[in-house]
């Protein structure tokens, strides 16, 4: 599938085949497009958490508003992001560049981050919306749909995956084999309510 037509195509379902599993060959191949996301720096902060465990996908569950797509759906990924990546051997992230790209960008990753725990956390948001949205398309072009979602209790769905504190969830991503299409579209707002030249009036 073209990525045009992914774009377009893509949809957030929530109906899902429950009996339908994904290979460990066509999870490898999502995760790995996954991480070709950007991330501020190449800090590569998101983490994915696949929730295997059919026990916990109910627990997780429950805590989500009973959404059945948690445990109908394939695929349960949880995006996290660790917020103090920067500072954990960030010459990793680096390691292939010449040295003088090296000596510049390292301390400029520690400029940027430390004692920001606001940019800390915003760009954690960032990156994990990349990735997922990478996750959706990469999913629409094997064939599979996929659905984003906000709708559990945080702290709850933190404390069932025992989530580090240095990390942060950004959302879920299920992603399976349909067996509902989604509503028709609501309707796009016109591209001159939200497209802005230059600036706001």
């Amino acid at each position: 599938m073209d990525i045009i037509t992914a774009i377009k195509s893509r949809r957030a379902i929530k109906s899902f085949d429950s009996n339908h599993i994904l290979s460990d060959t066509e999870i490898e191949q999502l995760l790995s497009l996954a991480i070709c996301s950007p991330t501020a720096f190449n800090i590569q902060n998101w983490r994915f958490v696949v929730i295997q465990d059919k026990a916990l996908r109910k627990k997780i569950r429950a805590v989500s508003w009973g959404q059945a797509q948690v445990t109908d759906a394939s695929l349960l990924i949880i995006l996290t992001a660790d917020l103090k990546s920067w500072e954990k051997q960030p010459e990793r992230y680096w390691k292939n560049a010449p040295q003088s790209i090296r000596d510049y960008i390292i301390p400029a990753i520690d400029h940027y981050y430390r004692e920001h725990s606001q940019v800390e956390r915003d760009e954690a948001m960032r990156s994990c919306g990349m990735a997922a949205m990478t996750l959706m398309l990469a999913a629409q072009g094997m064939g599979y749909a996929s659905c984003p979602m906000d709708g559990f209790d945080f702290e709850a769905v933190s404390e069932l995956i025992h989530l580090p504190s240095d990390h942060v969830i950004a959302m879920f991503v299920v992603i399976g084999k349909e067996t509902k299409p989604a509503w028709p579209r609501g309707g796009q707002l016109p591209l001159e309510e939200i497209v802005i030249y230059n600036r706001f009036d």
